[in-house]
């Protein structure tokens, strides 16, 4: 029986994690959207400003869901899920950053080292899942 209560907590603390950083990002969209209007493709329809508010809701709604016990296992799935739907963002952001002139070099090698970072946040994702 330890051996569960040992993996549930983990799974918690993993939930915990994942809730704070999606609340804050979420947050953020709000606060300061134009630099997320800027990593909207510009190939979907619409404002980019509508994505930005839609996707800082889904990272609300993520966050208070893993926070949650009773939707964790739901939530971390549909987390998984939304963190490999806005990768396109974050490579159009890449792409915009090392094309400009005015991104530095330093921020070009930061842009370009956070995209493998969306694997990390896709398996903690999917740990939640399992040990929920």
């Amino acid at each position: 029986m330890q051996g569960v209560t040992m993996t549930n907590s983990r799974g918690q603390t993993a939930a915990f994690r994942l809730a704070a950083l999606l609340g804050g990002a979420g947050v953020l969209h709000f606060v300061t959207p134009t630099p997320f209007d800027k990593q909207v493709p510009r190939a979907l329809p619409g404002e980019a400003r509508t994505y930005t508010y839609a996707s800082g809701v889904a990272e609300i709604a993520l966050a208070g869901g893993l926070a949650a016990a009773r939707t964790r296992r739901t939530t971390a799935t549909v987390a998984a899920v939304f963190f490999v739907a806005v990768f396109p963002a974050n490579v159009q952001m890449a792409v915009d950053w090392l094309r400009s002139s005015k991104t530095t070099t330093a921020m070009k090698i930061g842009v370009l080292a956070r995209l493998p970072l969306q694997i990390p946040l896709i398996t903690e994702s999917l740990k939640v899942r399992r040990t929920s």
